[in-house]
């Protein structure tokens, strides 16, 4: 008898799966139901994504957040293998690149650079301001014909309005900003389109750049332009590309987090009802902290191994690209019991939506703060609110971020 080796191993026992899974029908919301098998058979499984490649799938909660936090892991999507979720992606990959996409040390330069507007104090105080901008949204939305889109009324100006007041960027060109991030976000745009769009879109920062220099205001960009591009720590194109970054960063996930929440209250009325009748304080905070764990926006993080990394039993080698879906670790049972359920008052906070490590999302703080806003204000002044139509009738956004085109709703 020849006895085995005990030890890790890098070899997935069968034919990797191809990724990404398919979700549910019906609801896009609802994670793979073959997400549930992959995570009970190991925390790392091999699967195959469109080029052939078989980057490791991170299945379970404490790997996810293990190597999310591991300097040996990379971020810097222009690096030889790293697992891109399209061609077209791929491809534009070292076009622009914004510090979410560097590592260590140049990440955290760039990044502290920014840090002080995002802190949960500048959060609590931009409060009262973001309060007078819900209020307005739901005044005008009260006097659209029903039923009324909430996506168009709601879910995107409000955190619009609230990136521009930071920024400093003129609130009428939403329209247009709101479009070029809508293209800059889409893993199978046009690579042509998307090119002459990035183009224009950093033109339009250099004009406000322009502006900023000729005459700075009390706003981020303008400290951008005076404190770091006028002493050289950033050159004119990465103040630019900074810009952009904020301005998609700081309102795209906050609608889609307005507009699936919405829904998600909406489908879930008794978990609506626990948010509408609790007098404490806190529990309208962890009502979003669950909402967050419960649908993850953003599809997953995906890395790029820099050396070889034991975890659990298994060997991932340098090269090897990792796929980590917050979905999977958030709907882990070992971390959250119970986790296919929406329970407002009985998930802890520790979620992986956000991220985790140095690459946490940096306005984490006012997106909380704006969703506690939106969704007090919202079912407070429209007690009645309901959706209009089925749901599966409504048209589901899942190019990079997860969302709707639209949500109709009657009150």
């Amino acid at each position: 008898m020849t006895a085995s080796l005990a030890g890790p191993s890098d070899q997935a026992p069968h034919d990797p799966p191809d990724y990404p899974l398919p979700r549910a029908e019906g609801c896009p919301l609802d994670p793979p139901r073959a997400f549930a098998a992959l995570r009970a058979e190991a925390s790392l499984v091999r699967v195959r994504i469109w080029d052939g490649s078989t980057p490791w799938l991170v299945t379970r909660y404490r790997e996810q957040r293990a190597l999310l936090a591991d300097p040996r892991v990379s971020a810097d999507i222009t690096r030889p293998g790293y697992p891109h979720g399209t061609a077209a992606v791929r491809k534009r990959a070292g076009r622009v690149h914004t510090f979410l996409n560097m590592d260590d040390p140049e990440h955290a330069r760039q990044r502290r650079m920014v840090n002080a507007h995002f802190t949960a104090r500048r959060a609590e105080k931009a409060r009262p301001a973001i309060q007078t901008i819900v209020d307005d949204a739901v005044d005008h939305l009260l006097t659209h014909p029903k039923p009324a889109d909430l996506v168009a009324a709601l879910a995107v100006p409000v955190p619009s309005m609230v990136i521009c007041r930071l920024l400093g960027v003129p609130l009428a060109d939403q329209d247009f900003f709101q479009h070029c991030t809508r293209i800059q976000a889409n893993p199978y745009a046009d690579d042509e389109t998307h090119r002459q769009n990035q183009i224009e879109f950093l033109g339009y920062l250099d004009g406000l750049i322009e502006q900023k220099l000729a005459a700075p205001d009390d706003d981020l960009l303008s400290q951008l332009v005076t404190e770091r591009l006028r002493t050289g720590e950033l050159t004119r194109r990465e103040t630019a590309v900074m810009g952009m970054f904020l301005i998609a960063a700081g309102h795209q996930t906050t609608a889609n987090m307005i507009a699936l929440g919405t829904l998600t209250l909406l489908r879930h009325p008794d978990q609506l009802a626990v948010l509408r009748e609790s007098e404490d304080p806190r529990a309208l905070t962890t009502a979003v902290e669950e909402l967050f764990r419960y649908i993850s926006v953003v599809e997953g993080r995906s890395r790029l191994a820099l050396e070889d990394i034991e975890i659990d039993g298994r060997l991932i080698r340098a090269g090897d690209g990792l796929l980590m879906p917050a979905d999977l670790a958030d709907r882990d049972p070992s971390v959250f019991d119970n986790p296919d359920r929406l329970d407002l008052a009985g998930h802890s906070h520790r979620h992986m939506a956000l991220g985790f490590g140095t690459h946490q999302c940096l306005g984490q703080h006012l997106a909380r703060t704006e969703l506690e806003v939106v969704f007090s204000t919202l079912f407070r002044r429209m007690p009645t609110l309901a959706l209009a139509v089925d749901i599966a009738d409504l048209r589901f956004r899942t190019e990079g971020l997860r969302g709707v085109h639209e949500l109709p709703v009657a009150w």
